[in-house]
This record gives structure tokens, sequence and C-alpha cells, in this order.
């Protein structure tokens, strides 16, 4: 099977035959169903709490099932295939951040926005600095969202362009890709207007069933496939990692060889404990598009167990994507095996690769299937939550006192727009991941931390101290911001200080002083710092939000 001729120009093929579009045509079928179903529902449905928050009566398993789909995405569907396939298993260390930022999201935040009664989290700020702060920050949510998920948008179109027009010399057309983004913005702007957020959730729990179920499977076949015993398995993938160690290795300290501790590694136990649990606190507790699930259930008890099972989830599901990659390398680069000419080109495409030219008849339906299904999933939500916090934060205080109906009408309205803005940005992407020749996760990881290290330092002063103000808020905003810009790898060799002092200082030069490379986490840990000292600078406000809480189910 691995034995293919090579040569100079090949094609891989669209890859779904008959029996692949019957099960996406179920699949699809399925959705519009439900979609069918949930829209008569919501025909009903008028107030803004029903169709922003599904009226607080959603079951915990359902929204922990919802922040999972919500929180993954295409992203690690793809990205962490990748990463495994390209190095080893050390992102799987990250979910000690995940979990140490749900039991801080479980103690503090969750019960703080039940205390309030608010629709978004942003409420919070206008309660604890004023109406700007509010302002200010969900303007900044809107813009890191925009700028999020259609990073995630145009990751999730490569694998529907893949398996609709097929690959070229191994990568994708990118007018191909445009083609899928429209595709994929259409249809999750149509879902999205039909129910709300109820319609959102249900839609995230069969989506997260078909993807994970279309990953085991893909687990099976490679296994069958590889034809090796597990032992000569193990063997091949202690020596695989680009390093020549193991590619099973899961923690790291980040130390190693002259340059002491690398902070251009992002999965280390210290990026995890402190760059990573920041992200995830941030991406949990200030991000509108996954507190708005936690704002759904009746009490923040249940909330606080939203996002616990839904982290909790996350680990085997990201082991799963995981160990794909790690089948995938040794499908292809074990000792003795020749990997086809179609597998060179971009990494972040093997597994698709594999799916399309590998996987039997029907079950690469269902894997495309998968794959798609953790798409649509996450502009669903991102356009749900974006809607309520324009309506809620933005329209509803320049026009009060109209009936509930006139806000879901808007917030319908406002799902449209933000679906084109996405899809431009989507577009966008296309042009900047080859330009910055990234893989999957750092390149999304990046993209986020642009607002949330602004966003989360004026969190944190807001639940945690009595300081601040609207002025201090809103400039930690903008220093958040521009510190994460400032730390981009293209940017920071422009302001560092090596080339001004080799050219000062009589013989220096500047690779004496090299600027340094700083992974993702690092970025969001230092803007993160820099923000929350801007924003508790000054004193606060006598009011304050209390934080202490009991913790789920005390």
């Amino acid at each position: 099977m691995l034995d293919r001729p090579e040569a100079a120009t090949y094609a891989v093929r669209a890859g779904l035959g008959g029996w692949d579009w019957a099960v996406l045509a179920g699949y699809f079928a399925l959705l519009v169903g439900m979609g069918v179903f949930l829209a008569f529902r919501a025909r009903r449905r008028t107030s803004t709490s029903g169709y922003f928050l599904g009226g607080g009566q959603m079951p915990v398993w359902a929204v922990a099932i919802s922040f999972l789909a919500t929180a993954q995405s295409a992203a690690t569907v793809l990205g962490v295939p990748e990463d495994a396939y390209r190095g080893d298993l050390r992102y799987l260390s990250t979910n000690i951040g995940g979990i140490l930022a749900a039991v801080i999201l479980a103690w503090w935040f969750i019960p703080a926005y039940y205390r309030l009664g608010v629709t978004t989290p942003y409420q919070l700020l206008e309660h604890r600095f004023g109406p700007g702060a509010k302002l200010a920050t969900s303007a900044a949510y809107l813009i890191g969202r925009v700028l999020a998920s259609g990073a995630r948008v145009f990751i999730g179109s490569v694998p529907v362009a893949m398996a609709i027009f097929g690959t070229t010399n191994g990568s994708v057309d990118p007018g191909h890709v445009a083609v899928a983004v429209v595709i994929f913005m259409i249809f999750g702007a149509l879902f999205t207007l039909a129910g709300g957020l109820t319609s959102v959730i249900w839609t995230d729990v069969v989506q997260v069933a078909v993807y994970v179920g279309g990953a085991l499977l893909v687990i099976v076949v490679l296994w069958r496939g590889i034809g090796m015993d597990t032992g000569a398995v193990l063997d091949a993938v202690r020596q695989g990692a680009p390093d020549g160690g193991s590619k099973l290795r899961i923690f790291s300290l980040g130390f190693g060889g002259e340059d002491g501790f690398r902070f251009s590694e992002p999965y280390t136990l210290v990026t995890a404990c402190t760059g990573w649990t920041l992200l995830m606190l941030a991406a949990y507790g200030t991000d509108q598009d996954l507190v708005q699930r936690l704002l759904a259930t009746r009490d923040s008890r249940r909330g606080g167990w939203s996002v616990i099972g839904g982290v909790l989830m996350g680990i085997p599901t990201v082991m799963v994507f995981a160990v794909i990659g790690v089948l995938l390398w040794v499908y292809y680069h074990a000792p003795g095996r020749s990997p086809p000419a179609y597998v060179e080109g971009d990494t972040g495409e093997v597994f698709l690769k594999f799916t399309l030219r590998e996987m039997p008849a029907g079950m690469a339906g269902l894997v495309i299937a998968g794959i798609m299904a953790a798409g649509p999933a996450g502009i669903n939500a991102s356009l749900n939550s974006m809607a309520t916090t324009f309506v809620s934060d933005f329209y509803r205080p320049l026009r009060p006192g109209r009936p509930d109906a006139h806000y879901v009408r808007a917030g319908r309205w406002a799902t449209a727009g933000w679906a084109a803005a996405l899809g431009v940005f989507a577009l966008v992407c296309i042009a900047w991941k080859q330009a910055n020749n990234e893989t999957i996760l750092p390149f999304v990881l990046g993209v986020m931390g642009f607002a949330y290290a602004g966003m989360l330092g004026v969190f944190l002063t807001a639940l945690f101290t009595r300081r601040g103000t609207t002025a201090s808020a809103v400039a930690a905003l903008v220093v958040g911001f521009v510190a994460v810009t400032a730390m981009q790898p293209a940017l920071i060799r422009l302001w560092w200080p090596g080339e001004l002092l080799a050219r000062l200082l009589p013989g220096m030069s500047a690779s004496d002083l090299p600027a340094p490379e700083l992974a993702a986490p690092w970025r969001l840990a230092i803007g993160t710092i820099l923000s929350t000292a801007v924003a508790a600078f000054p004193a606060g406000r006598s009011r304050a939000v209390p934080a202490s809480t009991p913790p789920p189910g005390a």
C-alpha cells in the first residue's frame, strides 16, 4: 500500500466516492432536520433570554459538550494530529493549564457572573468600572473574535476544499479554499439564525459525536494498515521525534543545551502552569463565545460543573487526535517505509490526505463529515455570541424599552453581519498563514492572544482588586493588544535593541544580543502582566465584585 511510484506531478483525487457522498448527505440531512425542528420551536422563543441564553434551562451535560466543541474546533481536529506527526505528544501537557483555569473559573468567575445576572461577562465590568469599560471590552472581544474565529473558519475550510476539489502537487488551491469559506459562512449563518443558542448547543452535541467517532475510525484503519505488532510500533516511535527522542514524550521542563530555558518552546510544564493557564482562563472566562454557554444553566453551580466537565472531556478527545498523528508518522515514516509523494507539502494536510487516499469507501465520508463538523460548530457558536454581545452591550442601550422580539430580530441581523466579517478575515488568513509559515495550532493560538491579554488583565483587576477606573481599563486593553503585537516574530526584531547597541558599542555585533523568539503562551503571559499592571495602577472605585464563593457542589 505504501510503495507508490514517485512522479514529478501528481494529483490527489477528490477522494470521495458514491458511498462517501451518501454519508455526507445523510449528515447534512440530519443537521437540516435538526435545524427545521429547532427553528419551529424557536418561533415561540421571542424573549432575549430564550434566544441568547437558552432560557437558562440547558442541562449541564449538553452545555459541557457544547463547551468542548467550541473550545476545540477544526484547529484541534487538524492541528493536534499535525503537532504529533511533526513532533511528539507534549501538547497534551497544556491540559494542566485547562484544569487549573477551569477550577479558577468555577470558584470565582462564574459565580460572579450569576450574582450580577449578566448576559455577557462585559456587563460585570460596567458594574465595576462603568459603561465605558464595558463598551471598550466588548469591542475588544468582537475584534478578537473576528480574528480568532476567522482563523478557525479558514482552517476548517481546507478539508472542504480538499474533499470537493482535491489537490495538485501536494497543496490546496487558495481559490478553492475561498469557495469553501463562503460555503461555511452561509451554512453557519443560516443555522445560527434559526434557533439561537439552543440550536447551537444541541447541534454541538451531534457534531462532537460525529467528529470523535470519525477519529476513532481513523485509528482503527491506521492500526490495521500499519500491520505491525504493538512492540514494533512502540520501538519505532521511541526514536521518531525530530531530535531523536521519543514521540511519546508528554512532559518537558523546557531546559536544554547551552540556551538554558527555551522561551520559543510552547509546550513545557512551565508554560502549562503559566501562559497556557492564562490562555485558557481568558478563553473560557472572558470570551463570550464560551461564557455564553456557562450562563445557559440554572445556576452558577451547574455552570461551574459545565466548564469542569467540558475541560475533563477534552483530555481524552485531544489524546485521540494526538494518537492519530503518531500513527500517521508510523504509517508513512517508520523504518523500512517509503512515504508516497502526495505526503509532501503542508504537514497540516497529511491527516486529510490519508483520509482521502487510504480510508475505505463510506468511512472517508464519515471522517470528512467529522472534520467539517468541528468547523460549523465553532462558526455557529461564534456568530451567536457575537450577536449577543452586540445587541446586549451596544444596540439595546441605544434603543431601550423595545419589546424582546425587536432585540431578537436585531440579533439575527447582527448574526448576518458578523458572518460576513468572519468570512472576510478567513479569506485574509489564506495569505497570512502562507506568509508566516506556521503550523495550525501556533497560528490560531497566536491570533487569539491579540485581544485576550488586555481582556484578561481587566477582568483580573475587576475580580481580585478594588483598584482601577474606566480610563485604566481602556488603557489596559490597548497595552495588551500592543504588547502582543510587538512580540510577534516578524515585529520584535524591529524594536529589539541588539542592532542599536551593535552600532553604539565597539566590538559588539547584533548576534551578541539576538531578538528573543517567544512562543504564543509567553507573549500572552507578558501581555497579561502588563495590562493588569496598567488596569490596577490607579486607585479604583469603591464598588467591587465579591469573588469569594464555595466551589461547585460545596
